[in-house]
């Protein structure tokens, strides 16, 4: 809020001397002058009141008998401002609201008064009639920095981030010296994805105040975008100096240790900041994270599930919710139940709102197809994105990638050239994005994100293309009525009820079913071989070695239920996991013995460069398999190295996975359909060195001459379900004359 002296003749002598203290900020001689007015003249009232200015920010209750003494000699509207701020807005708002009120009785134009009426309905979180009364402050007063930069700031809190920049670069054109109306403007640029000029912004506020906390702050933030952790952990490791109890600088080093995979240190961050500050949803939803790294999921959704009490319209941690919830269960009912009410909660207003679409109806014609993601770049997806973009049919097909990678690199040059138009929109925020889609006429807009890390969900809650559809992220369901297709398989959602009875009924989309495989896959990695049989090897003592390089979040309770069988029958096996050092690995290892693995018989690897990655599978005989969420691209990858996949099929589309992956091998024998059934397949497979070396030869070759790796085949299968949506669209766009 704001106070101010009124600048009266009564202003003489003593007086001056102290307002001109207070304002040169010598505020202990500002007091005593004050302090020898009052004493010569009990009614001075502009001492009394600059006196309760002076004790304000030390004793509120001493500061406001001393205002109320000057307003019992003058009724003042810059006195009643001052009494205003006296009043905490938190539990004294009514005593606040009082006074500005009666200031703007008395002074119906007092610009002061309305921007601190406008702060307080802010406190109230009563953002339209903060607005309003920033309007009337700024139609008084038009070069108010302090009610621009307020107004700026109220509209962006509010989720107003578009017209939230003018006002803010009105206020620091007004007053070039704020710093943090400069930092302001440069979270608004942020949350409008223009990095370049946010940074631009954050430097120059630095130039202003080198040490500003609140600018480091968001400096470190802006830098872990752009992928330089190093230099965003100094610039906020310096802030939390400057300000320990900061909880946004340490919920923003939590993230920098997260990428770092220094999830201990994330962890220890994350905490620091609810312990700061308990009802911060952002850092419950990143400490869900860090969870989810560490391969405890029950913790990762308790922490989203808290997350969304603080904050029901935090849409980020909904989507972790959602996501988080499929490695739980494979209850897919519950999981679509989930999704929807995502749907419920932040898409309902752009669902209501209607679309037209200025496209053709010619179910012949050739399409325009648009792949929205934040992935085209050194990331899994890219093994199932080359070979569909590789293979489309250019003359039929007319190809359109909306890009949002935050760091383009060499894999997403290589992959915009089997695009006709490439649009790098890292800087779009969802309505921009959302029209460009429109603009460009796309006709069905394919979602690789679903509900991953950087899904744009409001984008496709805005429909900007008559057909959408669902793909690649994983096979599920993204909850929501703007998305009418989701592709599968015969494997992943299978036809027969009595394999997989009410299959369609887990998914709020349409399911098109492709005829061989939902993944098409090319390992990228040439040069790296398969090795010989790992027990085989000279100087090995035979035992047999498995492996799961899956996420830790796949790591549940009933993975390692269902493996104890298997480590019970073979007394001597070994088995390598992939984990974070530190506590994930001491927790990983206490619940594998609470199901009878000893810690002596496992071996962990950390996260690794794609090449070394591969490579660790050379030390592996069999994998093991996750459950209920089956392993996809870590499933892929081992098939790749010749390590055979044996997999427990479960009741969701993310538990039939495997069976899909071997299914499209000839090898669906190594898919069960109970745990004991599952034991029994990797034992035999353990206990028969013979066929496990012949698998490990052979599966490659099996591999590249499968549906699983025949790009050309699998672009024409996904050509024909877009022509195949396309041509449903038509017959209800165009009704059939009779």
């Amino acid at each position: 809020m704001t106070t101010s002296i009124p600048e009266t003749p009564s202003q003489a002598g003593t007086f001056a001397d102290a307002l001109a203290a207070w304002r040169a900020g010598a505020l202990d001689e500002a007091r005593a002058r004050c302090g020898q007015l009052i004493e010569a003249n009990a009614r001075d009232a502009d001492a009394l009141h600059l006196a309760g200015i002076l004790e304000t920010a030390r004793d509120r209750l001493a500061a406001r008998a001393l205002i109320e003494r000057a307003l019992a000699v003058r009724e003042d509207p810059y006195f009643l401002v001052s009494l205003g701020l006296t009043h905490d807005a938190a539990t004294e708002a009514q005593g606040a609201f009082a006074a500005l009120e009666r200031a703007l009785a008395l002074k119906p134009d007092f610009s002061i008064a309305l921007n601190n009426l406008a702060n307080l309905y802010v406190s109230q979180g009563d953002f339209p009639r903060a607005l309003a009364a920033f309007e009337r402050a700024l139609a008084l007063a038009p070069d108010y920095a302090g009610a621009h930069y307020n107004y700026g700031s109220t509209l962006f809190a509010s989720g107003d981030a578009v017209r939230a920049e003018a006002p803010l670069r009105r206020a620091v054109a007004l007053d070039p010296g704020s710093v943090n109306a400069w930092n302001n403007l440069a979270n608004v640029l942020i949350a409008l994805k223009r990095t370049g000029e946010a940074q631009a912004v954050l430097e120059h506020a630095r130039t202003l105040t080198p040490e500003s906390p609140k600018v480091l702050t968001n400096l470190g933030c802006l830098l872990r975008a752009c992928g330089r952790q190093a230099e965003a952990q100094a610039a906020l490791k310096r802030a939390l100096e400057l300000a320990p109890d900061d909880a946004s600088a340490w919920n923003n080093l939590g993230n920098v240790f997260v990428d770092l995979a220094r999830i201990d240190d994330a962890h220890a961050c994350f905490t620091r900041a609810l312990e700061l500050q308990p009802g911060f949803a952002n850092a419950w939803s990143n400490l869900g994270n860090a969870h989810k790294h560490a391969g405890a999921i029950e913790a990762a959704l308790a922490c989203y599930r808290e997350a969304l009490a603080c904050e029901p319209g935090n849409i980020g941690a909904h989507s972790n919710y959602v996501y988080g919830l499929m490695f739980a269960t494979e209850d897919g009912h519950a999981i679509r139940a989930a999704a929807e009410q995502l749907s419920k909660q932040h898409e309902a207003a752009w669902l209501a709102q209607p679309v037209a679409h200025a496209t053709t109806p010619d179910a012949h014609r050739r399409l325009r197809i648009g792949y929205v993601s934040p992935d085209f770049r050194n990331h899994c997806q890219m093994l199932f994105t080359t070979p569909l973009l590789r293979h489309h049919n250019h003359a039929a097909f007319e190809i359109v990638c909306y890009s949002s990678v935050a760091q383009p690199d060499e894999v997403t040059a290589r992959l915009s050239t089997h695009a006709d138009l490439w649009r790098d929109v890292r800087e779009f925020d969802n309505a921009r994005l959302a029209q460009q889609i429109h603009d460009d006429r796309i006709d069905i807009l394919v979602d690789l994100t679903m509900h991953m890390d950087g899904a744009r969900r409001l984008v496709f809650a805005r429909r900007p293309a008559p057909v959408q559809v669902a793909w690649l992220a994983y096979p599920g369901t993204t909850g929501s009525a703007a998305i009418g297709w989701r592709l599968t398989d015969p494997w992943v959602d299978p036809l027969d009820p009595l394999d997989s009875p009410g299959v369609d009924d887990q998914y709020t989309e349409r399911s098109l079913r492709l005829p061989d495989t939902f993944w098409c896959y090319d390992a990228l990695a040439p040069g790296i071989e398969v090795n010989g049989l790992p027990m085989l090897a000279e100087g090995h003592d035979g035992s047999i070695t498995f492996g799961c390089l899956n996420n830790p979040c796949k790591l549940t309770d009933a993975t390692f239920a269902l493996w104890s069988g298997v480590f019970a029958a073979l007394p001597t096996a070994r088995l390598v996991l992939m984990a974070p050092p530190g506590a994930a690995r001491e927790r990983l290892l206490a619940r594998l013995a609470a199901h009878g693995v000893d810690a002596a018989r496992v071996r962990f690897v950390g996260f690794q460069p794609r090449d070394d990655y591969l490579r660790t599978w050379a030390q592996v005989d069999l994998a093991l398999d996750t459950f209920p969420y089956n392993g996809h691209t870590t499933s892929l990858d081992a098939l790749w190295m010749g390590v055979p996949v044996p997999t427990r099929v479960g009741r969701s589309a993310a538990g039939r996975a495997g069976l899909s992956l071997l299914a499209n091998l000839g090898l669906a024998e190594l898919a069960a359909h109970t745990d004991d059934a599952f034991v029994e397949r990797v034992v035999s497979l353990a206990r028969d060195p013979a066929r496990l070396a012949a698998l490990r030869a052979s599966l490659r070759m099996r591999m590249t001459a499968s549906p699983l790796m025949d790009g050309e085949r699998f672009a024409r299968n996904m050509e024909a379900a877009y022509r195949l949506m396309w041509r449903d669209w038509c017959a209800r766009a165009q009704p059939v004359s009779g």
